[in-house]
């Protein structure tokens, strides 16, 4: 079989994440499917691409998902609530970025670059006749839908996944600088006119802060935010803890809402059981999904992240004499945006082994 004879859908075309998606689509192993663009009717009628050709966005409605293949939402919470069940009963195998159906039963979240770090997960089975436990559960056809884990789990968890593989962790802590673009355009743009606002002294907007976070950094916003740093940092902890399954060591977190408009930037202390150079430290961390950066070459950050598959990382070892230690700064820098739509595609791709035969004709 081909994936040609896939019908992809997706949802919420026109936001920060459905157009990323699109673009990494058509470079995946997916691209020659049929790609349906949805989205509710203020945004109908937009002229966008999907996988290099020009595409229609189409106004979405319960006859939709018609003979749809995969579905993957990635607008707004609300609206994948909405019409997730209509997905489900046209047969589509459901992928979704919006977090909305985290709590729903049955629903996995899924990071199927971590499973592979945790080893024997991938094959129903292998890890039960080995004697051990799978680090996640995979999807099967009782499965409704997969919840994409959050971006920022999924960096935290292959960096302690390989870490204690080959260096015993001991402990892990984060600071995560949030980027406005998190939170869809409306936080940006409201990161960018307070920017405006400031500079030619002009009131500023409170609408999704309830606070001043242009040249400011705050671990937390105004109570009436709609960006909530604290719901962010407990799915981060629970999707780690899901994706982790006790394997490593739960991190203590900081959220920190920077003004940056995308990409996120952590600042990670490990301790390790053992202690360990900076060169071994950086070797246990290299592999697929991670580019280890030089301590000769600038640090990465945000600007440097963007567009970048790869999380990238640097290591410096704390303060204290000698070549050795058991205490690491990780400095790690990550497109968020780029990051989700990669982790929905390996989801979907996953999900392909359950359907073996497409509907599109």
């Amino acid at each position: 079989m081909t994936s040609r004879e896939y019908r992809i859908g997706i949802v919420g075309a026109s936001s920060l994440a459905g157009k990323e998606l699109s673009e990494e689509l058509g470079a995946s192993s997916l691209a020659a499917s049929d790609f349906v663009l949805l989205d509710e009717e203020d945004a109908a009628g937009q002229v966008t691409a999907a996988a290099d050709e020009v595409a229609f966005i189409q106004r979405l409605e319960a006859s939709s998902f018609d003979r749809m293949d995969f579905v993957f939402f990635a607008g707004g919470s609300a609206v994948t609530k909405k019409h997730w069940q209509d997905a489900r009963r046209a047969g589509a195998s459901i992928v979704d970025l919006t977090y909305a159906l985290e709590k729903e039963k049955d629903v996995l979240v899924r990071a199927p670059w971590i499973a592979e770090v945790f080893g024997v997960a991938e094959v129903p089975g292998v890890a039960e006749a080995l004697g051990r436990k799978a680090a996640q559960k995979l999807p099967d056809l009782n499965t409704p839908a997969v919840v994409v884990a959050h971006p920022v789990a999924v960096m935290l968890a292959l960096v302690a996944g390989r870490l204690q593989a080959k260096l015993a962790l001991g402990s892990v802590a984060a600071t995560v600088m949030e980027p406005a673009s998190e939170y869809g355009r409306a936080a940006m743009d409201e990161l960018h006119q307070q920017t405006v606002n400031l500079l030619s002294f002009q009131t500023l907007p409170r609408e999704q802060y309830d606070a001043q976070v242009s040249f400011n950094l705050l671990p937390e916003l105004g109570e009436a935010a709609k960006v909530k740093l604290g719901v962010t940092e407990n799915r981060i902890r629970r999707h780690y803890a899901d994706l982790s399954d006790g394997r490593v060591p739960a991190p203590a977190l900081q959220m920190v809402q920077a003004p940056v408009f995308h990409g996120y930037v952590l600042s990670m202390l490990v301790e390790l059981g053992k202690a360990a150079t900076v060169i071994e430290v950086e070797a246990a961390l290299v592999g697929d999904h991670i580019d280890v950066v030089s301590a000769e070459s600038d640090p990465p950050s945000n600007l440097s992240a963007a567009g970048q598959e790869d999380i990238m990382v640097q290591v410096r070892k704390d303060s204290g004499d000698g070549e050795k230690g058991t205490r690491f700064w990780i400095w790690t820098a990550a497109d968020n945006l780029k990051l989700a739509a990669l982790n929905a595609i390996a989801c979907a791709i996953e999900l392909r082994r359950l359907r073996p035969l497409g509907k599109v004709q």
